[in-house]
């Protein structure tokens, strides 16, 4: 699973629940997730600049040391996910569907794009009307400074301005800007070719 990142290569990150059933049943899920999200990347040199947490899925764009500290990262927080979830819900079996999909940005250019795609989400699910009211994502991060221990500004984002002010206001006028509906085929085609590849067997469409 994604052994040959080069350095300093982010990675869109998309894992879906299995026969797309959910991964979080309330907000004390997504805290624990968040909590060994944290602990996973830091333990293995993984840099976490974004992320939302749907109800059956989540993305993330992820900085890895390499693709063996990725997949440690992964590994880690996978189980030690799936080994709470079931105490705390009296469950056993599988919760992911299949492997991690894992697509590099290669163009730097097209960073700040998909950390855009991943923050829309619950406004395209229609989860809400605006990103700033849905709580677990980063876009409070990016667009109004709100303080996150473990999240690691990109230099695509501190490119936005000299300031904090600066970047959140150039973000927040970015992010208004609704996706195109080239934007979106290109990153729901980049899901659907790492679904097809030796990473994964899910080969249903991401939000």
């Amino acid at each position: 699973m994604a052994r040959f990142i080069p350095e300093g290569l982010s990675v869109h990150l998309i894992r879906r629940g299995n026969n797309r059933g959910p991964i979080f049943a309330d907000d004390y899920d997504r805290e624990t997730f968040l909590a060994l999200f944290e602990t996973a990347s830091s333990r293995h040199c993984a840099a976490v600049h974004a992320y939302v947490l749907m109800t059956n899925h989540y993305h993330a764009v992820v900085t890895p040391r390499d693709g063996p500290s990725f997949s440690l990262m992964m590994r880690d927080l996978g189980r030690e996910y799936v080994s709470r979830y079931n105490r705390r819900h009296n469950r056993i079996g599988t919760l992911w569907t299949g492997r991690p999909r894992v697509i590099p940005i290669e163009d730097e250019r097209y960073w700040l794009t998909c950390v855009r795609y991943v923050e829309q989400n619950p406004v395209r699910a229609g989860l809400v009307s605006q990103a700033a009211d849905y709580r677990w994502s980063s876009y409070a991060f990016h667009a109004l400074g709100k303080p996150h221990e473990w999240l690691t500004r990109h230099h695509m984002y501190q490119s936005l301005g000299s300031t904090d002010a600066q970047r959140q206001d150039n973000y927040q006028a970015l992010f208004a800007e609704t996706l195109s509906d080239a934007e979106i085929v290109r990153q729901r085609l980049s899901l659907l070719r790492a679904a097809s590849g030796p990473q994964s067997s899910d080969n249903s469409i991401a939000v």
